[in-house]
């Protein structure tokens, strides 16, 4: 890897094209080198994970919306929606926008966490979605989807955006367009231009996860996949964008990050080197925030030895800074206790979230979150005797470069009225590459059959498990098969109707 320094130059010493971090995405983004064996394997352990989460929710009313829109611009010859079949095609863009959405609808699906969060599975809708319209095979969608993956997590290394309040996907834009750079094998300057528009067009502030969290968490990583698939067109067609995006004296750094003053080291990889960045990410056992997924593990065990809840007296839970500011009790946000609260919220509530592992021993996508559960009194009593503190020792492992060292859990005490107490603690989840009991492909497969029971038919399932698995080898005539059918009766659909479902008289 090298690493680039990146600072803003105001217009009197304005920067070379050729030292721009968005040039240096695009050369990343164009260079040839082939993907290794074990990172297209992942990409399948990825693309099944996607297509469970997606299927899982597709009844979903934030889903049904986007497919809604979605299936008002229908295109011979274009994308795929799940759910849907392969045989009904719409714009990529509005793809990428349905299926984007669906896919993050639950919070469920792969993460990355280092100064900023990310779940980079979400580059596959949009570039999945253009490799279909534009006829690339299974190879060139692997090479595409290896460079989101790439380019996301640099950048996630690198650049804290949550500090200054911007929302996560503002990696995203750029990740994406500079995937189908890649898959559609442009020269750098119009990746260049894609990346740069693509990033000032997603932008924007993290309200999406304050306080009452609303429905638009699943909707803005899916429309920071659209905007990268129209940035990327208006490029091929010759037109350009604000530069330099990251260092100019009015760029994102300057004004909506670190300010003129700042300096950040963005890894990249160098020329002919493999694009490896999928092996460092992880993905979810549990619905909920990836914070929460050791400390759920670490309440199953723990809430076996608790007698009865009404002999507790205080639980706290000493955790890493991201943790106790975001889902923790550092957040200020009363909604996190609040048993009426939307499930957005409650998925970003670890006191809520520990209350009900402890209790259940188990976590599941639907009943853990329902109206009923988090109403339960003595789980809302449980959970208001409930508070997080950030450890200084927990947070330098959150940031720790040694996979040995990296932790995202946390240590759960739990002191009874009697004076007794129970401790322990675990810092990465079971799931995880280092944990009890890390993630195979036939854990994605059982996933996928979990989530997918009862929506999908036992032959569709398998033809689907099928045809992904052999991904690097399909044509580009195969590649809408990477579809799941489901009976139609099944699919709802929305009883609304908005701008594009009017229909004139």
């Amino acid at each position: 890897m090298q690493f680039h320094d990146v600072t803003v130059h105001p217009e009197s010493d304005r920067l070379p094209r050729e030292g721009q971090l968005a040039w240096k995405i695009a050369s990343v983004a164009a260079d040839p080198v082939a993907v290794e064996t074990e990172v297209a394997e992942m990409i399948v352990n990825r693309i099944i994970d996607n297509a469970s989460v997606a299927i899982a929710s597709i009844n979903r009313h934030s889903v049904i919306s986007a497919r809604a829109e979605a299936l008002a611009h229908a295109r011979p010859g274009g994308a795929t929606l799940f759910g849907m079949g392969p045989d009904r095609r719409v714009h990529a863009e509005w793809a990428a926008w349905a299926n984007g959405t669906a896919v993050r609808e639950l919070d469920y699906h792969d993460t990355f966490l280092a100064a900023e969060y990310s779940h980079p599975g979400d580059n596959i809708p949009g570039i999945l979605a253009v490799a279909q319209q534009c006829e690339r095979s299974g190879h060139e969608l692997v090479r595409g989807i290896a460079t989101g993956y790439e380019i996301q997590i640099d950048l996630v290394r690198a650049i804290s955006l949550h500090k200054h309040k911007i929302d996560h996907v503002a990696h995203l834009g750029p990740s994406v367009a500079a995937g189908l750079g890649t898959l559609l094998g442009l020269p750098v300057e119009t990746i260049y231009q894609s990346v740069q528009q693509a990033l000032h067009l997603t932008t924007a502030t993290r309200q999406s996860r304050k306080g009452e969290i609303s429905s638009w968490k699943a909707y803005a990583p899916a429309h920071a996949g659209k905007m990268a698939v129209e940035s990327v067109d208006r490029a091929m067609l010759g037109e350009t964008s604000p530069s330099p995006i990251y260092e100019g004296e009015d760029g994102v750094i300057a004004w909506m990050l670190d300010g003129r003053d700042a300096l950040y080291r963005v890894p990249l990889p160098s020329a002919g080197e493999p694009k490896r960045a999928i092996l460092s990410s992880f993905t979810k056992e549990h619905s909920a925030e990836y914070q929460s997924q050791a400390l759920i593990d670490l309440a199953f065990r723990m809430g076996r030895q608790v007698k009865s809840w009404d002999d507790v007296e205080d639980v706290l839970i000493e955790t890493s800074h991201h943790t106790h500011y975001v889902i923790g009790t550092g957040s200020n946000d009363p909604q996190k206790f609040d048993p009426h609260a939307s499930r957005e919220t409650l998925d970003h509530s670890i006191m809520y979230i520990v209350a009900v592992a402890l209790q259940d021993g188990a976590w599941h996508h639907v009943k853990s979150y329902l109206p009923e559960r988090a109403q339960r009194e003595d789980t809302v009593r449980l959970w208001r005797k409930i508070h997080t503190i950030e450890s200084p020792e927990w947070t330098r492992r959150y940031h720790a470069e040694d996979p040995e060292e990296k932790a995202f859990g946390g240590r759960i005490t739990i002191r009874f009225r009697d004076g007794s107490v129970l401790a322990d603690e675990l810092a990465v989840a079971n799931a995880h590459t280092l944990g009890a009991t890390p993630w195979q492909r036939a854990d994605y497969i059982r996933k996928f059959r979990m989530l997918t029971e009862g929506i999908v038919t036992s032959a569709e399932a398998e033809r689907f498990l099928s045809v992904v698995q052999a991904l690097p080898s399909l044509t580009a005539r195969e590649l809408p098969e990477l579809e799941i059918r489901i009976d139609p009766a099944r699919i709802e659909q929305s009883r609304a109707r908005g701008i594009f479902g009017f229909q004139p008289a």
